[in-house]
């Protein structure tokens, strides 16, 4: 069982839509999103998947970003495969491998969130659209080693954004 539930928007008798495919539902999520709908973030998965997704949850609420992934994002969901924004869904399919490191979880997730306002927003959000996306995750790891009082996060966000920064976008 998730350890957060969904909701409509408080004030508002429409709820977000199932999936996210159609013009029509993407028009009622933008229209939601724009009135300030947030969701109740769902995880669902083992009890150790959702012990680490919890992890990298609260290093994002740390980050000040939260309400920004949930705005975005309305379920992170364990899988056995690769991981993926599920955009149709709203949601993160995510492999327990991926979410061991909860400081790289918590940026993945944060990327994937940008991705998924891309997708709404109607502006490219895979390929080279994906750059943009990880800038967003640059600056959330600069956030949290700024906001974190952990040195072992500190020297975390210092070592990704070493890795990231070398990385060159065309």
């Amino acid at each position: 069982m998730p350890f957060f539930a969904p909701r409509a928007h408080e004030g508002s008798s429409v709820e977000f839509p199932e999936r996210v495919y159609t013009v029509e539902e993407v028009h009622t999520a933008k229209a939601l999103i724009e009135k300030g709908y947030k969701h109740r973030l769902r995880v669902s998965g083992s009890p150790r998947f959702k012990e680490k997704v919890k992890k990298a949850l609260s290093l994002i609420k740390t980050a000040k970003h939260y309400d920004f992934l949930r705005t975005y994002i309305k379920q992170i969901i364990e899988i056995g495969g690769l991981t993926q924004l599920r955009e149709a869904d709203a949601s993160i399919w995510a492999s327990n491998y991926m979410v061991n490191d909860p400081i790289e979880a918590a940026s993945f997730f944060v990327q994937k969130a940008y991705q998924m306002k891309d997708y709404l927003e109607g502006r490219l959000y895979y390929d080279k659209g994906e750059a943009s996306a990880v800038k967003k995750r640059i600056e959330f790891l600069e956030a949290l080693k700024a906001r974190t009082k952990n040195r072992a996060v500190k020297n975390k966000c210092e070592e990704l954004l070493t890795n990231w920064t070398e990385t060159t976008f065309p």
